[in-house]
């Protein structure tokens, strides 16, 4: 009955031990940085996927109802495709720093629980982090930018879908639908000579109509819900990188206090 008992104390002593390795295990786990991650991820990819194929759609559109003659929208088509080459970039480079962060959240996070123990801060490491609390901000700041550009399309379908609808509607009691235009020549996407540049009455309603408008303009406002979620993670990038450096200077200067 003792060997059992014995065996019994040390299965327990074991499971302690192993509980208390896991608690030890996630409170290292940098949370903040981790729901950043996975909330870059989902934006970055939203805002790059779905602004690739809807810059794709609004440049079918333009070209089969707005600007039939190829060299009046040869420059939009160019800026067209480079901004789809700049988003392959953009998802390349935040796959990346978004892995970077998350590795540097477990080692600040690390450094940050164990204040008290023999844990020891480099002035290299303190250097890293403070570059990437400045970068983090840059982003931030650029990111706004980007989210405010990717409501432009929205705003400017919302337009045209909410001229379509009107005409469609049984209240409005139009005399002559022919006289409802839309001119995107105005907004500056297509030069004033591009012809026809407007659509007007039953082919505005047929544009509205098709696939490629429909695609666009939903692809758009999610590209745009994904811009804004980008900014919401790089925001807690920053409050996580910004206490985790605050913590590590201050870790560096008790450091220098107690050797003298």
């Amino acid at each position: 009955m003792e060997t059992l008992y014995d065996d019994t104390d040390d299965e327990r002593q074991e499971k302690r031990g192993c509980f208390e390795c896991c608690i030890k295990c996630l409170g290292g786990v940098p949370y903040a940085s981790l729901v950043a991650t996975i909330l870059c991820f989902c934006g970055v990819a939203l805002f790059c996927g779905c602004g690739h194929v809807a810059l794709t759609g609004t440049l079918t559109i333009l070209e089969n109802h707005f600007s039939k003659i190829t060299a009046d929208h040869a420059m939009l088509t160019d800026i067209i495709q480079l901004m789809q080459y700049v988003i392959y970039g953009i998802a390349s480079f935040f796959f990346l720093y978004g892995i970077i962060l998350l590795a540097e959240g477990f080692y600040t996070t690390s450094a940050v629980k164990e204040l008290h123990s023999e844990f020891k801060t480099t002035v290299c490491g303190r250097c890293i982090s403070g570059m990437f609390v400045f970068l983090t901000y840059i982003l931030g700041i650029a990111w706004l930018g980007v989210f405010g550009f990717s409501a432009v399309p929205v705003f400017l379908f919302y337009n045209m879908w909410s001229t379509c609808a009107a005409m469609r509607s049984p209240m409005a009691n139009l005399t002559s639908i022919d006289s409802i235009c839309v001119d995107v020549r105005q907004y500056g996407i297509i030069p004033w000579n591009a012809t026809p540049g407007k659509a007007c009455g039953s082919t505005l309603g047929d544009i509205c109509n098709t696939s490629e408008f429909y695609l666009s303009y939903h692809l758009y406002i999610v590209a745009c819900a994904g811009a804004g979620a980008t900014v919401i993670a790089l925001l807690i990038y920053m409050m996580a990188t910004t206490y985790n450096f605050a913590v590590l200077k201050f870790k560096s200067r008790e450091d220098c206090c107690t050797k003298f």
